[in-house]
């Protein structure tokens, strides 16, 4: 029996959240005791019944899918992160399968030349949902002269200049944000996350160098204005003032209902699988993915070591999560050093370490940039975003305050009112 079809159904099975999610129908499986469990599968999911091993065993045809121990094998087979590549293996035998099939149909009946090409060539389109025809795209545009047009500002960044420029973070978008080491990447990072939170939506962290406990500290300082010196002893360190305001900052940053992975060495696949489970348990939230950051992303290939080929494939695979889930994506870059050999310190496109095809993929493209990096003495804490590209929008630069001691960003505009 096929062992793509064991670990689709032990996947289904054991992560039943998948499964409307799923490609796969019963006439794609091959085996028709595996056909027979999925269809009961999606039939118990539509009924919005559980679908689990206890769940399984209530069916009065039980043995008729191989009973109680075939099912707990099939959950052995279980793996969420393959999920995708499980698919498309099932469905590439099922379409060889379906060939063959018209093939010997077409010899038994002397079908002519072209009703083969054209049934071959509905099998190649068989189950494409991705296709609209110009009639159905103009269509739906047909009247917009004279309808008012909701215009989606995106999801904010908490930077109402930098919204002004981008139309804030879209959905299927992937924007790489990118600096030298220490230049403040992770502190706006998680400055977009808190506000897109505040906003309603959803942020999925994937920290894979940070731990989640600095993570933590980071939020809490930034969010509080405390010295994250400060937040190694906050018992001995902070202020009475500090300690008052502690449980109203842990309630903001509750608010956010933001989610953090700290694994190191995380797949492609793996980003996908938890990012998904974590989507699923919030239907009505926008989901937006904050990666740190591009380089320590594993793909799921192998390239023998070629690091530049491994980036390109990871820029890709973002690329593709954006479009399937219908959400932003930001994902943080290093810089390389030649940078630093430069008389004119300000990034371009050619400095992001490994860029691969990043220049392609990425839809917007931001650096940071502050005079006081290199220059410790430099009192000015102006922190310059530069939008280098922008594929729906103009390019140009959003300055705001930044306290690297705290990890605030503030808005220049709110900054001079204060």
């Amino acid at each position: 029996m096929s062992t793509a079809e064991k670990a689709l159904l032990g996947t289904l099975i054991k992560h039943d959240y998948l499964i409307k999610e799923t490609r796969i129908r019963p006439e794609h499986l091959e085996n028709k005791q595996h056909s027979n469990l999925l269809q009961i599968i999606l039939d118990m999911n539509q009924k919005g019944q559980d679908v689990d091993l206890i769940s399984l065993t209530t069916l009065h045809h039980l043995d008729s899918v191989g009973g109680m121990s075939y099912l707990s094998e099939l959950e052995s087979f279980a793996n969420p992160a393959k999920l995708e590549s499980i698919e498309k293996l099932i469905l590439d035998i099922w379409k060889e399968r379906e060939k063959r099939n018209i093939l010997t149909v077409a010899t038994t009946n002397n079908w002519d030349i072209a009703k083969i090409i054209s049934s071959l060539d509905n099998l190649t389109q068989a189950k494409s949902d991705d296709y609209t025809s110009i009639h159905q795209a103009l269509s739906k545009i047909y009247d917009a002269p004279w309808e008012e047009q909701h215009e989606d500002t995106g999801i904010t960044t908490g930077i109402q200049e930098l919204d002004k420029v981008t139309g804030g973070f879209q959905n299927g978008e992937v924007t790489i944000l990118a600096a030298r080491p220490s230049m403040g990447k992770t502190d706006v990072m998680l400055h977009l996350a808190k506000h897109a939170g505040w906003a309603g939506n959803l942020p999925i962290v994937f920290s894979l160098e940070m731990p989640e406990k600095l993570i933590t500290k980071r939020l809490v300082a930034s969010t509080g204005g405390i010295n994250r010196t400060k937040m190694r002893h906050p018992m001995r360190s902070l202020t009475d003032k500090q300690k008052r305001n502690w449980a109203n900052v842990i309630d903001e940053l509750s608010k956010t209902e933001m989610h953090i992975f700290d694994g190191s060495g995380q797949t492609v696949a793996e980003i996908r699988a938890k990012a998904r489970k974590v989507i699923h348990q919030y239907p009505n939230k926008k989901p937006i993915l904050f990666i740190d950051y591009l380089t320590l992303i594993q793909s799921d290939k192998t390239f023998g070591g070629n690091a530049h080929q491994q980036v390109t494939d990871v820029s890709e695979s973002l690329k593709f999560m954006a479009k399937d889930f219908d959400c932003p994506i930001v994902c943080l870059a290093q810089l390389n050093r030649s940078v630093e050999s430069r008389s004119i310190k300000r990034p371009v496109m050619s400095d992001i370490r490994e860029s691969g095809s990043v220049e392609q993929d990425a839809d917007v493209i931001l650096f940071l940039f502050r005079k006081g990096y290199y220059n410790p003495e430099d009192e000015d804490k102006t922190l310059e975003i530069i939008i280098s590209k922008n594929r729906n929008g103009p390019v140009g630069s959003v300055f705001v305050h930044y306290n690297h001691f705290t990890g605030e960003i503030i808005p220049l505009s709110k900054y001079n009112e204060s």
